[in-house]
């Protein structure tokens, strides 16, 4: 992505630019050995943010490296380009890891965006690594809710496309909403969601990389 984007326009002829790189087929890694967690915070009080990346060992779920950027948004808030705004901290945060990860897991959607191109695909075809997206609410999209039991599922659909599934991790517990990025099928990226939740609702990639981002906040340092 290039840092010159400045308008809303700039960043839609980027996304369409980019948008038909995305492959929606994978099948990806089905059982990769590292995962990486991506997650950007804000401060509450000025224009502050700290974009962080933790990689897990998917064998223990134990972080095994870790980098976070604490910055500025690239771009402004504006519904729908969200990773205008965190890409290059992101971009940033990857760049000072040691380990490369087998896929990414962001905590946003993929190709369930209103244009069919969210955080998750944008980094996915800018790094070319496989990405998944996990989002805590939905972004668009009509659905059934699941069944209650963990591991199942329900399609998420918006404009007569199926764009992710409604999938509960948890018994009972409210479902996480999960798409496709880049270079993963969707059968593939439900199944390592759920490897990636063996005891909370959000995956341990998601919950690791806020926990970094929150405390680099705090702080108000990068590391890597």
């Amino acid at each position: 992505m290039s840092a010159s984007v400045r308008t809303v326009a700039e960043a839609l002829a980027v996304q369409e630019q980019l948008r038909p790189l995305v492959d929606l087929v994978g099948p990806g890694p089905d059982a990769p050995a590292t995962v990486a967690g991506l997650d950007v915070a804000y401060a509450e009080e000025g224009d502050r943010l700290a974009a962080a990346v933790t990689v897990l060992d998917t064998r223990t779920l134990a972080v095994v490296d870790s980098a976070v950027v604490v910055g500025r948004p690239a771009f402004g808030y504006v519904p729908g380009l969200f990773a205008f705004r965190e890409l290059p901290a992101l971009l940033d945060a990857l760049g000072g890891l040691r380990t490369l990860p087998e896929l990414l897991v962001c905590d946003g959607h993929g190709l369930a965006h209103p244009r069919r191109f969210g955080l998750a695909c944008h980094l996915g075809v800018v790094t070319g690594l496989p990405a998944i997206g996990v989002g805590k609410t939905p972004l668009v999209g009509d659905w059934a809710s699941p069944g209650r039991e963990r591991g199942a599922w329900s399609p998420l659909s918006d404009g007569g496309e199926v764009v992710g599934r409604v999938l509960r991790t948890r018994d009972g517990v409210k479902p996480v909403f999960v798409s496709v990025g880049h270079r993963v099928s969707l059968a593939n990226a439900t199944a390592q969601v759920l490897a990636l939740t063996p005891r909370f609702r959000l995956p341990e990639t998601t919950r690791t990389a806020d926990r970094l981002c929150r405390d680099a906040l705090a702080a108000g340092t990068s590391r890597s």
